[in-house]
């Protein structure tokens, strides 16, 4: 099974500098250049740890005009990554000396965090964790290998009631409540480090979220093969009503998709079979990877994503 969070995806702008970014500012590995696989015309980012391994991945659909998103209830409010806990005095200094909007330190469920924001508005933090000091990071960028951030710690959810949402956490990815905090409760998958997080904001009548720029796509919740997904996605439609998609070949792992009672869009993504499948592990991310199925079109689709296709 796992259920822990396989990734998050994120529409951002030009793809150039949301590339200078994560990898250079945040010391991510670009894993994965590639296209929307339903929409071609449109890139498609991956930037995780050394491997892309689940759990550690941030994703984004660059779009250069698009416009900006705005924060509403059924929206993902945060994406959280994991440092080591004795690293956050490091990323404050990081985060001043390269002029990285934030909130400075401060303190949730007894774990220190910074909140900052990316260049198009992305609302993320880093949360100082024990423990994670041995678990591999990326490898060979700014960022000093002992401060690097070493996965998703997890996400912070906007939504109208809490109660519809926590039983899908609960009952089809295993997560149980382990806290609240005012009007946030927290869900964390048992025997999971990374991505194992979801806290729950309850806000009713706040405003409606419009996706655009700095906003998030869609959570991806693990599978560790094709019956656990099939499992999963059981559950979701026969013991909670919902309608999930058939699984869909995402190359680097298989996608189920379904909306859940606080309208966020949820995929269930298996953990295989990973990002080499077709780069070396030494050169992941360092060329535009066309599926199969469009290969046919690679000059169409190249000339259209230039800073991809460079």
């Amino acid at each position: 099974m796992n259920g822990a969070i396989h990734h998050v995806t994120a529409i951002s702008g030009e793809a150039r500098r949301t590339i200078d970014f994560y990898t250079r500012v945040l010391g991510l590995r670009l894993v994965k250049k590639t296209v929307d696989f339903d929409e071609p015309s449109i890139g498609h980012l991956y930037f995780g740890n050394a491997a892309g391994s689940p759990g550690s991945l941030i994703t984004f659909f660059p779009i250069e005009h698009a416009a900006e998103g705005r924060l509403g209830v059924g929206d993902v409010q945060e994406t959280v990554f994991a440092v080591p806990e004795a690293s956050l005095g490091y990323w404050t200094h990081r985060f001043l000396e390269k002029s990285v909007a934030n909130k400075g330190l401060s303190r949730r469920f007894g774990e220190r965090a910074i909140a900052f924001k990316d260049l198009d508005g992305t609302d993320l933090a880093l949360v100082g964790m024990r423990g994670v000091e041995g678990a591999p990071g990326p490898v060979g960028g700014e960022v000093p290998a002992e401060h690097a951030i070493r996965g998703l710690h997890g996400v912070s959810l906007l939504l109208e009631e809490a109660g519809p949402t926590a039983r899908i956490l609960t009952e089809v990815f295993g997560y149980e409540e382990v806290g609240a905090e005012e009007t946030t409760r927290r869900f964390r998958r048992p025997g999971a480090t990374f991505g194992a997080v979801v806290d729950i904001r309850a806000v009713g009548g706040f405003l409606v979220p419009r996706p655009g720029r700095g906003s998030v796509h869609h959570v991806a919740f693990r599978a560790v093969d094709d019956a656990a997904q099939a499992a999963m996605a059981t559950k979701v439609a026969e013991e909670h009503e919902l309608e999930p998609t058939e699984p869909k070949d995402r190359r680097y792992f298989r996608s189920v998709y379904f909306r859940e009672p606080g309208h966020l869009l949820f995929e269930i993504a298996t953990d295989e079979p990973g990002f080499d499948v077709d780069e070396a592990p030494d050169r992941l991310g360092e060329v535009l990877q066309i599926p199969p199925f469009l290969e046919a079109r690679r000059e169409e689709i190249a000339a259209d994503l230039p800073d991809l296709a460079d």
